[in-house]
């Protein structure tokens, strides 16, 4: 079965987005895995980062792959939050969206097994029901979930009204 790569258009909206849109980051790195480490920069350069093996699997300054993939995922889902309920007529005055990425050992490898979606918004005039549906749809419908579905994503969704 083909899956669909574009968005739905009605995530879109009435926004005028381009066709195609390329997000582009770049890693440099030197050494060997455990003594090594690497610098991890975006396309806009407005995120540099460096990473090694102990940022990723112990507690040393620093970023590692792991962490950067939740603030993307919780970046866009709020995004697609945010477009889904100004869709319905409720524009949130804020989303606070944390992510968990579950980094786990897996024989001689990891494996991201799970992410947790934990969200927070403040909105008026939509019905506990709506939201949580809403949310799941957002859940579901973000880029960047769409790009993660062998991995499970549980969502934990809260409305401040």
């Amino acid at each position: 079965m083909r899956r669909n790569r574009r968005p739905p258009r009605a995530l879109l909206g009435t926004m005028q987005t381009p066709e195609d849109i390329q997000r582009t980051a770049t890693v440099h790195w030197d050494g060997d895995v455990a003594k090594g480490k690497g610098t991890i920069t975006t396309e806009s350069r407005l995120v540099t980062a460096g990473y090694s093996f102990g940022t990723r699997f112990s507690n040393e300054p620093g970023t590692n792959p792991e962490e950067l993939l939740a603030a993307s995922h919780a970046a866009c889902f709020s995004m697609a939050l945010s477009a889904a309920m100004t869709r319905a007529g409720h524009p949130p005055t804020t989303v606070d969206t944390t992510a968990k990425v579950h980094l786990h050992r897996e024989g001689a490898g990891f494996d991201i097994p799970r992410i947790e979606l934990v969200t927070t918004v403040t909105a008026s005039g939509v019905s506990a029901e709506d939201f949580a549906a809403l949310a799941a749809g957002a859940k579901e419908n973000c880029p960047i979930s769409r790009a993660l579905r062998a991995v499970e994503i549980t969502l934990d969704a809260k409305l401040n009204p």
